[in-house]
């Protein structure tokens, strides 16, 4: 059975031979035309290099400003015609911009050999420059292209469940470590690989100079692997003060816009290390939460007598409940006497609070505004000594911030207005107007 490197031998060969005859052919044609223009008897011995060298960089000249022109213009119409995404967003970026830039190194890189055979120490210094310029070129190619990667990877319908940021920083780290290394490569004139085991040495200090960068990458594949966090959450995390929408999601911090337009960077790593809250379900669900609870006087708590019950019946929120509750209560009042029945102690009776409760419940889920198929509760929280605290739970339709705090608003202006109908106080602190009241003298 035939292994992956045993099919790619052959090829790579294949590759490295094609390779090595265009730059023989080519070092060929330039050494002969070299060779031609020192015998001519018009050209002197000492200005033969200098018109090559003139010559070469003319002629790269021509390249970089006439035919790279041309390219770019042929591939802009190319790119202008086809419905793809993925073209546009290369060409946007500069990814084939780059590449001509390959033209006139490649070039320079292929006939100094050739053309500067007799002057060994200029054909060193002309091909070290141009493979130092194919380095910086191949690194803007890559660097580019990462950044389209990233631009089209937006623009598809899973844009959500990876986030990318952190690992395009990483591979523009990675290439940009390499193209040091080339580049110190080239002008050691040294291989690269003796100086890549030259870097063991210097391991620890790399662990801690790129400490953040480490534990950052770590943690932004976490991040995104378990989807903890994306770009455009909803981000509360009280031990940074930061509560608003994430902007980046970077290789070392997060970039949060609170809500009163301040920003503040969070450390990637600590995403991980420590707890945050993400509105993201909020967001993707089809409701945002209302709880709140408000206080009722327990003194002014009481049996509802005809007269309460002939006005409530009138409400119209109410009428279907008053009419069920009142037949429940008669069916099982049936079962005692009459005289026991005078005592209001014995059997069932309605009460105000209780009447408030089931209004509040009716006039919820006839709101237009609250999302009837997740869970509305109006319950009654233990009392400690301030009354009795009445709790409405539901969710808003509306989840957009300003909007969803008018709602909640209006619920409860309606409720504190209406409690007074069924009789009940919401309880309050005690205030110098209620002093006054109590003929208690005002300080002046």
């Amino acid at each position: 059975m035939l292994e992956t490197s045993d099919v790619l031998k052959p090829s790579t060969k294949i590759i490295a031979n094609q390779a090595e005859v265009i730059d023989s052919k080519v070092s060929n044609f330039a050494q002969d035309f070299s060779e031609w223009l020192s015998n001519q008897s018009w050209v002197p011995e000492s200005l033969a290099a200098l018109i090559l060298f003139v010559g070469m960089l003319a002629a790269a000249a021509i390249i970089y400003f006439v035919f790279r022109p041309l390219i770019l213009r042929w591939v802009a119409h190319y790119v202008g015609k086809t419905d793809a995404i993925w073209d546009n967003e290369l060409a946007g970026h500069g990814v084939f911009r780059w590449l001509t830039h390959l033209l006139p190194g490649i070039f320079i890189f292929l006939l100094v050999p050739g053309l500067f055979k007799s002057e060994p120490s200029l054909a060193n210094i002309l091909r070290g420059a141009s493979s130092l310029y194919i380095i910086i070129s191949c690194y803007l190619i890559f660097d580019s292209a990462v950044n389209a990667l990233q631009a089209i990877y937006t623009k598809s319908p899973s844009k959500g469940k990876i986030n990318l940021t952190t690992f395009a920083q990483v591979a523009k780290l990675l290439a940009a470590l390499i193209a040091i290394i080339l580049a110190l490569a080239v002008i050691l004139g040294k291989s690269p690989l003796v100086l890549l085991g030259g870097l063991g040495v210097f391991a620890s200090v790399l662990m801690l100079v790129f400490k953040d960068v480490i534990l950052g990458f770590i943690a932004g594949i976490q991040l995104a692997s378990n989807r903890m966090l994306s770009q455009g959450d909803w981000l509360e995390m009280t031990s940074y003060q930061a509560d608003g929408t994430v902007e980046l999601i970077g290789l070392t911090t997060v970039k949060v816009r609170n809500w009163d337009e301040t920003i503040t960077t969070i450390p990637t790593y600590a995403l991980i290390s420590e707890s945050f809250k993400n509105w993201r379900g909020m967001s993707e669900s089809t409701g945002r939460r209302i709880k709140r609870s408000f206080l009722i006087d327990t003194g002014s708590i009481k049996f509802c007598d005809e007269k309460m019950l002939r006005k409530l019946r009138e409400i119209e929120h109410l009428s279907g409940y008053m009419g069920s509750k009142e037949a429940e209560i008669e069916k099982s009042n049936s079962k005692l006497e009459e005289a026991r029945l005078s005592n209001r102690v014995n059997g069932r009776r309605l009460t105000n609070l209780g009447t408030f409760r089931a209004y509040i419940e009716c006039y919820l889920k006839a709101h237009p505004n609250i999302n009837q198929e997740m869970t509305l509760i109006v319950r009654q929280l233990a009392a400690e000594g301030r009354g009795i605290p009445i709790e409405i739970y539901c969710f808003s339709s509306v989840k957009e911030w300003a909007g969803y705090e008018t709602i909640q608003a209006d619920i409860f202006d309606h409720l504190f207005a209406v409690a007074p109908e069924f009789e009940l106080n919401v309880f309050q602190e005690p205030t110098g107007h209620d002093f006054q009241r109590f003929g208690m003298p005002s300080s002046k």
